[in-house]
């Protein structure tokens, strides 16, 4: 029976890195039965977090970056021999296993993700992320802008009148209602980042009596993302 195992030989290209991207499924019906804060719920942020360090902490990728329910992984070190089928289920099934465990209630109907991978150039890597990162902020003027309207019309009503707005022109309807998205914290508007960084060690050397500096790396979970470029990649811990 072996043989019907079809995709079970599917693997990644060779010499590329890879990002695994997660995406909630049907989180927008999870929300409503968590009774999440609109337009955003520190406590699902804080758990989408650990979330990310618990994927750090297993698959060793290089970046872990996550915006409302989506969450991206750049592995350079390839797990499961580049195995698509068991890339895409381990870390979907892990993601899911620990927000469960890092939220901690009853839920409704499990929640789950989707994995997809995608194989990636050395050159795109910068523009994959921007790309996401641009969708973070382009989610927290429509989360920021749906939620004033919900205050002041109904949700039908709302929800007509974002859907003929375009992300400028929310922006500035919400400027103009003393809504300044550049005074919202870093997080909503850039995303949640973890890598490693190196933190100074200094040590004493008995043998040559006398300190001696040394680095160490540790994971670091960056809620103050800068606008990700080239210096950023560069410094990252490959």
């Amino acid at each position: 029976m072996k043989e019907f195992e079809v995709y079970s030989s599917l693997k990644v290209p060779k010499n590329f890195k890879i990002i695994v991207r997660l995406d909630g499924r049907s989180f927008h019906k999870l929300a409503e039965d968590l009774k999440l804060a609109k337009p955003y719920d520190e406590n699902f942020y804080r758990v989408m977090a650990n979330v990310c360090e618990d994927l750090f902490k297993e698959f060793s990728p290089v970046l872990v970056y996550t915006f409302s329910d989506e969450i991206s992984l750049l592995l350079d070190k390839i797990p499961f021999d580049g195995r698509i089928e068991k890339i895409n289920s381990v870390i979907a099934s892990f993601a899911a296993s620990s927000f469960v465990i890092h939220y901690g209630v009853d839920f409704k109907k499990p929640p789950s993700f989707d994995s997809r991978v995608i194989p990636i150039p050395d050159g795109d890597v910068l523009k994959y992320f921007r790309w996401r990162q641009d969708e973070s902020w382009k989610n927290c003027i429509a989360s920021y802008g749906i939620s004033f309207l919900k205050s002041k019309y109904s949700n039908n009503e709302a929800n007509d009148k974002i859907n003929g707005l375009n992300s400028s022109e929310i922006h500035e309807l919400l400027y103009q209602n003393d809504i300044n998205l550049n005074d919202v914290e870093t997080y909503k508007k850039r995303g949640i980042a973890v890598y490693r960084k190196n933190k100074k060690v200094v040590g004493f050397n008995k043998k040559e009596n006398k300190n001696q500096v040394s680095y160490r790396s540790y994971v670091y979970t960056d809620w103050n993302v800068p606008k990700f470029n080239k210096e950023f990649f560069e410094n990252l811990i490959w």
